[in-house]
């Protein structure tokens, strides 16, 4: 991959975008990470009117606070920061209150269950936190006629590792074709600051939560199969399995064909 051609490509598609929706440029969130390091040195070299980076921490580490305020200053990203650890408690906290009271009309032999596993309360606590993040970005987006632009990758996407939305909400994806090594080796090219390179891939869902401890294999394993097709048995089926478990996340909602007249 030539970097440098990679990377003008991007930029002008970025200008293009954001000129085809007559907006002013874009908007997107800074994680500290990767992905949303290479968006934004993109966003700062295209030839748009505006870049804003949106850096939301909610019960976070703090490095991924300090690493994403690295980023704004090595590309010079006008940055804002908006912490959503006490909104995200105390939305929490309403709807389990909400829960609480739940009634029903039904009798007690067709009154259906709404219990849950561990394991669902977790996941769906820790995807509230894109979800809230999400609604942030198109606020922004929608004061100041900015895109949002999502910060996936081609590896996320090809096994669904985004939370429907939340971070997979975007106008545009400009890093979607690039594989995470591919990512990576922009990043290179463009001056991410070796920290955020060098970091284990995670999206900050929990303590100690990491991409590939979530995928149940690594980066390098899925990209090796997403280029050519090929790999161990066990790395193809863990990968379609995802695939097929979240294809819903790329699609549009079903609706009903009823041909009414």
């Amino acid at each position: 991959m030539d970097a440098r051609v990679v990377a003008r490509a991007l930029c002008d598609w970025i200008g293009a975008q954001v000129r085809a929706a007559r907006c002013r440029g874009v908007v997107f969130g800074l994680s500290g990470g990767l992905d949303s390091a290479v968006v934004a040195a993109l966003a700062m070299r295209s030839d748009i009117e505006a870049s804003l980076g949106v850096v939301m921490p909610c019960h976070s580490d703090p490095q991924d606070v300090e690493h994403a305020l690295e980023c704004a200053r090595a590309f010079s990203l006008p940055v804002v920061i908006c912490d959503l650890s006490r909104q995200y408690d105390a939305q929490l906290a309403l709807m389990e209150s909400a829960l609480s009271t739940l009634e029903s009309n039904t009798t007690p032999d067709t009154a259906p269950s709404f219990e849950y596993t561990p394991e669902r309360l977790r996941m769906a606590e820790a995807n509230l936190k894109p979800r809230l993040r999400m609604s942030v970005l198109y606020y922004y987006s929608n004061k100041m006629n900015l895109l949002v632009a999502g910060t996936s990758n081609r590896s996320e996407l090809k096994v669904g590792y985004f939370t429907k939305y939340g971070d997979g909400g975007a106008d545009i994806l400009p890093i979607a074709g690039l594989v995470k090594s591919q990512v990576r080796e922009l990043a290179e090219y463009l001056g991410v600051p070796r920290a955020i390179i060098e970091k284990p891939p995670s999206a900050g869902l929990w303590a100690g939560q990491t991409d590939e401890k979530e995928m149940g294999i690594t980066y390098e394993q899925l990209d090796h199969y997403i280029l050519t097709g090929k790999g161990p048995q066990s790395v193809v089926d863990r990968v379609e399995a995802l695939a097929r478990a979240s294809a819903h996340k790329m699609a549009r909602p079903p609706a009903p064909d009823l041909h009414l007249e």
